[in-house]
């Protein structure tokens, strides 16, 4: 198996996370990321020693306690896939958290190694959060953005995607894995996938056209690291696909390079971004 995809654990112990990546897993610096999937009641304790924390929660409701502060509620969209953004609580670096499940949840936690993070723990809500078409054709995809460079924080930058079966995403292929004032990042990322109907999956590759050409299908909870080089994704026909990016790098820019052999079907000014919406999605 590829060490560029960590396979879900869909029966974990009571507590455990359905799937982890930590640096040390990745082998890279800054991101750890858990999904945790939790029954009515149930509680999870976690603690923000490593670095600036965000708990999305992706569906289900919870309430989240961070120290004196209580967020109550916070989600509560049945699925990833209906037409709604989730919500979130950030939590800078050194503080407990207790997430407490109202009804069946699934809570994603995104973690930036080393960062202190920016301000005091806070709700990210729904209508906090823009909505963006991009693409069209068959490279038409849903994207939200829950933690974005407009959003206050040290180092994470988090979006979710929804893209229609057959449709091609992170598409151009792009980059973003050195360090180019004004043109590129260094940001290291993971995608969370599910699926609709779950038993599918799709095909993501990641290259680098140096040393690395890897191509990996990524199933329902499954995770998959791009440390370096391009990233597309092909959602297969009959399958809605669905993913959470977590980013983190030096610095908290999204910068990108596309694959120059794709010229010819990107956009002329190179972004590949559409238009944001902020109404409530």
């Amino acid at each position: 198996m590829s060490n560029l995809i960590i396979r879900a654990d869909h029966n974990p112990m009571a507590g455990r996370p359905l799937v982890h990546v930590t640096p040390d897993i990745a082998n890279w610096t800054y991101i750890s990321f858990k999904v945790y999937r939790l029954s009515p009641g149930q509680m999870i304790e976690l603690m923000t020693d490593c670095g600036e924390t965000a708990a999305i929660v992706l569906e289900g409701t919870c309430d989240v306690r961070v120290g004196d502060d209580v967020f109550r509620a916070v989600g509560g969209r049945e699925s990833v896939f209906v037409d709604e953004s989730p919500e979130a609580v950030y939590v800078p670096r050194g503080r407990a958290m207790t997430l407490t499940a109202q009804v069946r949840a699934e809570i994603a936690v995104a973690t930036a190694a080393g960062a202190s993070g920016v301000g005091e723990p806070r709700h990210i809500r729904r209508a906090d959060i823009p909505y963006e078409r991009r693409g069209s054709g068959t490279t038409l995809r849903f994207i939200r953005h829950i933690l974005d460079e407009h959003h206050p924080a040290e180092k994470l930058l988090l979006v979710e995607v929804v893209t229609p079966a057959g449709n091609w995403s992170s598409f151009p292929p792009h980059k973003h894995d050195q360090e180019m004032p004004g043109k590129e990042t260094y940001l290291e990322e993971t995608y969370y996938y599910r699926f609709d109907p779950p038993h599918g999956q799709a095909v993501q590759r990641v290259y680098d056209k140096v040393s690395m050409d890897t191509v990996l299908t990524p199933r329902d909870g499954d995770v998959v690291l791009v440390p370096r080089g391009y990233h597309p994704v092909a959602a297969i026909p009959g399958f809605q696909t669905y993913y959470l990016n977590v980013m983190a790098g030096h610095r908290r820019t999204w910068n990108y390079q596309l694959d120059e052999d794709y010229a010819h079907v990107a956009p002329k000014d190179g972004n590949i971004m559409g238009v944001l919406e902020t109404k409530d999605r």
